[in-house]
């Protein structure tokens, strides 16, 4: 296979196939550069303050799809999924605030963004369910 075409397959594969699959792939990029953050704190903590913010942007959508009209999921997932954004929200703004941040923090972010994305493709590949949005 040429050079051309591996570079496609490998995008094909890689490339969200539904809502929830791409949900998910944000959330694990999310988790994976905080991850990136945390691991290399010396040299990457400059990185934290955007990170954070596209991970509170990730989180607004989520929150803001499950919550309208529009979304077909049962009310304790959407209130579970509402109240994970608060607190995501809550702890960002906490770690933002202080002078001197304790990267150790950064990975309650990484879990919950993680287990989300989990169960989000576990989703997809199991039986048909409505989509989060």
């Amino acid at each position: 296979m040429s050079y051309a075409a591996n570079a496609y397959a490998k995008t094909a594969q890689a490339a969200p196939t539904s809502p929830r699959d791409l949900e998910a792939h944000v959330l694990i990029k999310s988790a994976a550069r905080l991850q990136a953050i945390k691991d290399h704190w010396d040299e990457k903590k400059d990185d934290l303050d955007a990170a954070l913010v596209t991970n509170r942007k990730i989180w607004t959508i989520l929150v803001a799809a499950v919550s309208s009209e529009e979304s077909q999921l049962p009310l304790d997932i959407k209130r579970n999924i509402v109240g994970l954004g608060m607190f995501i929200f809550n702890h960002t703004i906490a770690l933002t605030a202080q002078h001197e941040i304790d990267p150790a923090k950064l990975q309650v972010l990484i879990n919950i963004n993680r287990e989300i994305a989990l169960g989000l493709r576990a989703r997809v590949e199991g039986p048909a369910a409505p989509d989060a949005a």
